[in-house]
């Protein structure tokens, strides 16, 4: 199944390399935020090549990546791999909103009578 995911890069891990029964591979991983109502993180891999592609993006760009989504079975489990293919800017990627600060004062409180007091 192939699908196009929008978000902003939050942030790129490092290269992990090893050697399999068709030789030696190399995998990247990467999370996105998705610019819905709730947006989502959405953790990627990128193989091979394709890593190169994620060098001209820094945290915080928008971005398109086209991703195939495969899941597989292994000791009656199931795990599910989203592996980008492409990834392009996002001219239009001016949607988002800013990165979240560890500033928590912007967020509204209710009236509880005192002061610092969570509703919760």
């Amino acid at each position: 199944m192939s699908v196009q995911l929008k978000g902003r890069l939050i942030k790129k891990m490092p290269v992990v390399s090893g050697e399999g029964r068709n030789g030696k591979w190399e995998k990247m991983e990467f999370v996105i935020e998705t610019e819905d109502q709730y947006p989502k993180k959405i953790c990627m891999s990128l193989w091979g090549d394709k890593i190169q592609s994620l060098e001209t993006f820094q945290e915080g760009d928008a971005l398109i990546a086209d991703v195939n989504i495969e899941s597989r079975e292994f000791n009656n489990r199931w795990y599910t791999d989203i592996r980008a293919w492409r990834l392009q800017r996002d001219e239009a990627g001016g949607n988002f909103a800013p990165l979240p600060s560890d500033d928590l004062s912007d967020f509204p409180q209710e009236e509880t009578g005192e002061e610092g007091d969570l509703p919760f």
